[in-house]
């Protein structure tokens, strides 16, 4: 298993990225979001990134801007959404990454009104980034949602965008997959797509909100889900999303993740 961390697009890239080596993580998740990681500022920074990474023996993935509208009942701003998501997808594989991730969309406003529309236009807006993904040789991994986003939080919503898209892969977000209610869904997930999983995002939460927590601070068992990655030979990539001032509950959730992995 390979781990890393995201940086926080608010503080500096450069430093955050140096930060993320200097732990000891295996690659770096590059959140393109502003106001420090846009494509623009990532392209103007290319150099200095490398030679972080070439320092660290850093690897480095994308995550696809979060905070854009690709299923909103405005063509325009489900059109200037779709821009800037090729625009950090462009950036990103000319950093030489290889394997994004993509949240593939919030339905908010009249959308939870209309929402077999608002679906079809994230499913429009997927294609389209897809198709530009595949063009540059990037692997596009779908994350699992919460369920305000009222699309793609349950494991059976995938079945039919799989079929639709079989060159995507699931990111596997085990804290979103504790929310809403009931057990965490991450064992359904991988039951029903352990074969298609490229990607782990995993932090703690108490099933409420999306908290980010350090593992072990929450109420997510980890060892189970750990147990059931394994089983189903998954053996990739694994983001620790854990998001506190204090860096030191980043690299001790690094340990315990690995520890538990490495024990079963």
């Amino acid at each position: 298993m390979k781990y890393g961390a995201m940086n926080f697009p608010i503080k500096p890239l450069l430093t955050e990225t140096e930060e993320i080596g200097a732990m000891g993580f295996d690659y770096v998740e590059l959140t393109m979001d502003p106001p420090e990681a846009t494509p623009q500022k990532i392209l103007a920074q290319k150099r200095s990134i490398k030679e972080i990474q070439n320092r660290f023996s850093l690897g480095i993935l994308g995550h696809l801007p979060t905070f854009v509208w690709t299923s909103d009942l405005y063509e325009s701003l489900r059109k200037v959404s779709l821009e800037e998501n090729i625009s950090a997808l462009e950036a990103g594989a000319e950093l030489g990454i290889r394997k994004m991730v993509l949240h593939p969309g919030f339905i908010t406003g009249l959308g939870k009104l209309l929402l077999d529309r608002a679906k079809g236009y994230a499913l429009e807006s997927v294609e389209v980034i897809l198709r530009r993904s595949n063009q540059l040789g990037v692997t596009l991994c779908l994350e699992n949602m919460f369920p305000q986003a009222h699309f793609l939080s349950q494991p059976g919503e995938f079945q039919s965008v799989f079929e639709a898209f079989p060159e995507t892969r699931l990111a596997l977000d085990i804290g979103h997959a504790n929310l809403g209610g009931g057990k965490n869904k991450s064992s359904e997930f991988i039951q029903r797509f352990g074969h298609r999983i490229g990607h782990v995002h995993a932090n703690d939460n108490f099933g409420k909100e999306d908290n980010h927590l350090p593992i072990g601070a929450g109420i997510i068992d980890f060892e189970k889900i750990l147990k059931e990655l394994k089983e189903a030979r998954y053996d990739d990539t694994l983001t620790l999303e854990v998001f506190s001032r204090d860096k030191d509950y980043l690299k001790i959730s690094k340990d315990k993740i690995k520890k538990m992995w490495e024990a079963l």
